[in-house]
């Protein structure tokens, strides 16, 4: 499945729905500090920090990718439903490793502590992960 990786800046109605489905289906844990998706959607719309796996013109996944100097992070990825088991998420993290190597930076994973999905994704893909503070 060729997905295309982004960065989302001029969200469409169409992306908006989309980045809708991609989260409606989250555990309640993926949007800490955020208190919903559609205060994540929003807010990282708002700065730029949103990433997004496109296929035929739809998104099918999406994250949160902050960069600094010499660390990148990667959270609050989530694939739609229908989508998973299919690499969207392990394209989502390749590409995002690929920037910030790019940019002279290390990728790392960032989730809340304690969640066997986001450690089996950072120990599959040998990505480091970090905790959030809750």
């Amino acid at each position: 499945m060729p997905v295309i990786v982004q960065t989302l800046e001029d969200a469409s109605y169409q992306d908006q729905q989309d980045l809708q489905k991609i989260y409606r289906d989250a555990p309640q844990w993926l949007f800490a500090p955020y208190s919903d998706d559609a205060q994540l959607i929003e807010n990282c719309l708002a700065d730029g920090t949103l990433i997004a796996g496109r296929f035929n013109d739809r998104l099918l996944g999406a994250a949160r990718l902050t960069r600094h100097d010499t660390v990148w992070y990667l959270s609050h990825l989530c694939v739609r439903k229908v989508t998973r088991r299919r690499g969207v998420a392990e394209r989502l993290v390749n590409q995002a490793q690929k920037l910030a190597s790019q940019a002279g930076a290390q990728l790392r994973l960032l989730a809340p502590a304690g969640h066997l999905e986001a450690q089996a994704l950072a120990a599959k893909l040998q990505v480091p992960l970090e905790t959030i503070a809750t």
